[in-house]
C-alpha cells in the first residue's frame, strides 16, 4: 500500500477530487464508513481536508481514501436534511470571506451575523465583502456605509466592491495573497464573478439574478478549490440560503460578539443570557447604543434558534 498524502480539492458528494504532489488530481472515494470523533456530520470529509490516500489496483486513475489527518479548524452548518447533523462547509482555512449584497438581492443581516459568529466559534478571521457597488444609488449608498461602519467598529474588515466592473478588486488580491481563503455567501450575490475575476481561466458559470424573485440563482452546486496564484487559495462553497449554528450552547453565543465580550461578566447575574435578567450589562448597552441593536436582535434570534436571515 502506497500512502500518498493530498488534499480533498473538490466535493460532489460520495467522490472526491484530491490534489497531490505526485499525481495531481485524482480522483477518490472514501473507504468505508467515516465517523470523526464526537461530530455528526453528514459529510465526513471537506474541501481543504488533507487525507492519505493510495491508487486503487485494478485503475490507477482511481484511489481510496483511508485516513483523514488531524484538523486545523472547519466551518459547519446545519445540515437541511437531517437533523441534529451538521454540514461541513470547508476544513483547514486561513479565513472566511462572507460576500454580500445590501441590495438585489438583499443579504439580511441575521445571516451576516450568523456567518461572523461561526467563524468566530472556530476562530477563524472573517472578513465581509460588500459587492455591486455599482448598482447603488444615493440611498443604498449611505445604509451601506452606514452597515460598514457597524461591522469595522466591532472589528471586522469590510471593503466595497464591484466584481463586474472591476473595483477594489486589487485590495481583494491582497487580501487572500498566501492564505487559504473560503468564499461564501447567498445565491446570486456575485460570488462566482468575483472568482472568476480573481481566477480568470476559470469563467465560471454565472447567472443572472432572477428580476422575478429577487433571489439568486445556485450556479455552484459542490465545494471546490482554486488556485489562484502559488500558494493563495480560494474554497468557493454552493450559496447558502440558511446558516443554522452547530455545536453551540446558549450560555456561549455571546462570546461570539466581540462586542458584548467586553461586558461580559458584569452582569447581575453571572449566568444571564441577556434575555429579560434584571440589571443586565449587555441589554443596557443596547440601550445606550454600545451595541448595535441589530446585533442584539441576531442574538435573541440565535438563542431562540429561529431564522432571522430575511
Amino acid at each position: 500500500m502506497k500512502n500518498i498524502k493530498g488534499k480533498v480539492w473538490r466535493s460532489t458528494g460520495s467522490w472526491y477530487e484530491v490534489r497531490s504532489e505526485e499525481y495531481g488530481l485524482t480522483r477518490c472515494r472514501l473507504k468505508g464508513k467515516f465517523k470523526i470523533k464526537g461530530l455528526k456530520v453528514t459529510n465526513p470529509l471537506a474541501v481543504g481536508d488533507d487525507v492519505i490516500f493510495d491508487l486503487e489496483e485494478k485503475d490507477e486513475d482511481l484511489g481510496i481514501i483511508h485516513q483523514i489527518l488531524p484538523r486545523k479548524n472547519y466551518l459547519i452548518r446545519k445540515s437541511v436534511h437531517k437533523t441534529a447533523h451538521g454540514h461541513l462547509i470547508a476544513c483547514n482555512i486561513d479565513q472566511a470571506i462572507c460576500v454580500v449584497t445590501l441590495h438585489f438581492p438583499k443579504t439580511s443581516l441575521g445571516f451576516i451575523d450568523r456567518f461572523l459568529v461561526s467563524a468566530e466559534a472556530f476562530r477563524i478571521p472573517a472578513i465581509l465583502l460588500f459587492n455591486k457597488k455599482d448598482l447603488l444609488d444615493q440611498e443604498t449608498e449611505a445604509y451601506q456605509d452606514a452597515v460598514i461602519k457597524m461591522y469595522e467598529a466591532i472589528g471586522y474588515p469590510c471593503y466595497s466592491i464591484s466584481a463586474l466592473k472591476g473595483d477594489n478588486i486589487d485590495l481583494v488580491e491582497k487580501l487572500i495573497e498566501n492564505k487559504t481563503s473560503l468564499f461564501s455567501g447567498h445565491s446570486g450575490v456575485g460570488k462566482s464573478q468575483l472568482i472568476n475575476r480573481l481566477v480568470p481561466e476559470l469563467d465560471q458559470a454565472t447567472s443572472e439574478v432572477s428580476t422575478f424573485a429577487n433571489k439568486g440563482v445556485h450556479t455552484t452546486t459542490f465545494a471546490e478549490m482554486f488556485e489562484s496564484s502559488p500558494n493563495t487559495y480560494i474554497i468557493d462553497s454552493p450559496g447558502i440560503k440558511e446558516l443554522g449554528l452547530m455545536e453551540m450552547e446558549n450560555k456561549e453565543i455571546s462570546h461570539y460578539f466581540p462586542e458584548m465580550r467586553a461586558f461580559l461578566g458584569q452582569c447581575k447575574f453571572n449566568n444571564c443570557e441577556h434575555t429579560n435578567e434584571p440589571k443586565c450589562r449587555i441589554k443596557d448597552a443596547v440601550g445606550n447604543q454600545e451595541i448595535a441593536e441589530s446585533r442584539y436582535i441576531s442574538y435573541l434570534s440565535m438563542l431562540e434558534n429561529d431564522d432571522n436571515r430575511r
